[in-house]
């Protein structure tokens, strides 16, 4: 048997095992999965073809550098190309995980794409490999293009990517701009361009508007199926989706929520013994109420019924008797767990929920956040958002003068708050100057200033993203950003260790609490 014909069979075992990989020139070719192969002898030097769903390949084999069961390496010539090139077939012990094989097909996708779409420019870089200490997630695929003497940073995200993580693309595409700004030598770094599935560039359309000139984003919208791409434009912000619930609406709810709790003893017995532990709260997006301890929801009233329980486990609660023991016994644990003194902090009740167990302790005084704050006034998730859980919560104050105040609580590191503010801001913006909020009942007897709202980012002082600072340098300037600093013991007190304000060269300008 030739070394041709040998080739052959350790070609097609190789692809036969299911776990083989190609490498071109060091480049993992994540398309060729799962990978078909077959050789073609013409003349002294045959061909190998290599293909799958996604791709075709076929290079003209030059020299076998090395074959075993494990790994096939041959110098091959690439059509068009005068200098040989190194294809690497190797098997591996396990295959890819779905998600990064699906990542590394996309980014090759890509590449071809890119060149396709945008003949005049060069594709100087691409890349999916998260990059953890400047916070560049293996999410998207990222990279620089010139053409002539401008260059842009983009980054790309596929179809096959969570909601969230397309919704996400704005924050690591500033860092990325950032970075890539910040290593420019002979181009400067004319802006970003985003590329996200088609349908899905309308919120970041609505997002764009609160980012400064500096930032010059554009925007495009794809197809992998068929490779069309269309410019969203950004002028064209549409309608913001959200919308403000009439206050006496809202009011109306709780009432009659507050009335049905009255009719079952346990519930009843355990508001009035347990005092602000336990709270009512209107969720605008369903007309419903939610009755919280501690910020964590463990009965809901809706359409004249109360139910009982945590999470999507929830039954009829009793409107007559004494025989609540189920619910008897959920307070018991709420209050065993869920409280400042807590012995079992690692305990699911206690950590669960920490941003709403943090507005409980705001609402009893407002004012331990910040003086200013009216403490008659303190609104959560007004106005309400088309869309679900955005995992952050947003409130609405105002100041004793009037001016409205958006605060984000979150109580741990999230790359997004700084831009979840802008969406919130955004939409507070857009309903004071509709003068909205007095025609629907919010701050009665106020006279709301007409300046923009100020936004108070809240969180504990050493959970602040690394990455916020850089964010914020983007945001438009009419958002005036205030970082406030907690103590990590939060939930036995709020003490504010730092303020931190108004952008400078060296940062932000910080202002430590008096003690």
């Amino acid at each position: 048997m030739n070394e041709w014909a040998e080739l052959g069979h350790a070609l097609d075992a190789l692809a036969q095992s299911g776990f083989a990989e190609v490498h071109e020139d060091g480049e993992w070719l994540a398309e060729l999965t799962p990978l078909h192969c077959e050789l073609r002898a013409e003349g002294q030097s045959p061909f190998v073809h290599l293909w799958s769903e996604r791709r075709n390949l076929t290079r003209r084999i030059l020299r076998i550098r090395e074959r075993s069961p494990e790994r096939i390496v041959l110098e091959v010539q690439r059509f068009g190309r005068a200098r040989p090139g190194r294809l690497e077939l190797l098997r591996k012990n396990a295959p890819r995980t779905p998600a990064r094989l699906n990542r590394e097909q996309f980014r090759a996708f890509l590449r071809r794409w890119l060149t396709e779409c945008f003949p005049d420019a060069t594709i100087d870089s691409i890349s999916a490999a998260p990059d953890l200490k400047n916070s560049f997630s293996g999410l998207y695929a990222r990279g620089r293009m010139h053409q002539g003497v401008r260059s842009w940073a983009f980054l790309a995200v596929s179809a096959r990517e969570s909601a969230a993580t397309i919704e996400g693309i704005l924050a690591f595409g500033i860092l990325w701009l950032d970075a890539t700004r910040q290593r420019a030598e002979l181009r400067a770094v004319d802006g970003l361009r985003l590329f996200v599935p088609r349908g899905t560039g309308r919120f970041l359309r609505q997002r764009i508007a609160g980012l400064s000139a500096s930032a010059r984003v554009e925007v495009f919208e794809f197809s992998e199926g068929d490779g069309r791409i269309e410019k969203v434009d950004l002028a064209d912000a549409g309608n913001i989706e959200t919308w403000l619930v009439p206050r006496n609406e809202a009011e109306s709810a709780l009432r009659a929520a507050r009335d049905a709790a009255s009719r079952i003893p346990v519930l009843e017995t355990s508001i009035s013994e347990t005092g602000e532990a336990v709270s009512a709260s209107f969720v605008g997006a369903t007309s419903e109420v939610a009755f919280l301890f501690r910020g964590m929801e463990f009965a809901r009233w809706s359409k004249g019924i109360v139910r009982v329980g945590i999470g999507e486990v929830q039954q009829r609660a009793r409107e007559t008797g004494r025989d609540g023991r189920p619910l008897d016994e959920l307070l018991g644990e709420l209050e065993l767990h869920r409280n400042s003194l807590a012995s079992e902090t690692n305990h699911p009740l206690y950590r669960f929920a920490p941003e709403r167990w943090l507005e409980a302790i705001l609402r009893e005084d407002p004012t331990r956040l910040d003086a200013q704050l009216d403490p008659r006034f303190l609104y959560s998730q007004v106005p309400a958002f088309a869309v679900g859980d955005r995992g952050v919560l947003d409130l609405l104050g105002v100041t004793r003068r009037g001016r409205l105040v958006v605060i984000e609580l979150k109580a741990s590191e999230d790359i997004q708050l700084p831009l979840q503010a802008v969406d919130y801001w955004l939409r507070v913006r857009r309903h004071q100057s509709d003068g909205d909020f007095a025609r629907y009942g919010y701050f009665p007897g106020i006279e709301l200033d007409a300046a923009p709202p100020l936004v108070w980012l809240v969180a504990p002082g050493l959970r602040f993203h690394s990455a916020t600072e850089i964010l914020l340098r983007y945001l438009a300037p009419d958002i005036q950003i205030t970082r406030i600093g907690l103590g990590e013991n939060w939930r036995r007190g709020i003490q504010v260790i730092f303020r931190q304000s108004g952008v400078t060269s060296g940062g932000f300008a910080s202002k430590r609490a008096p003690k």
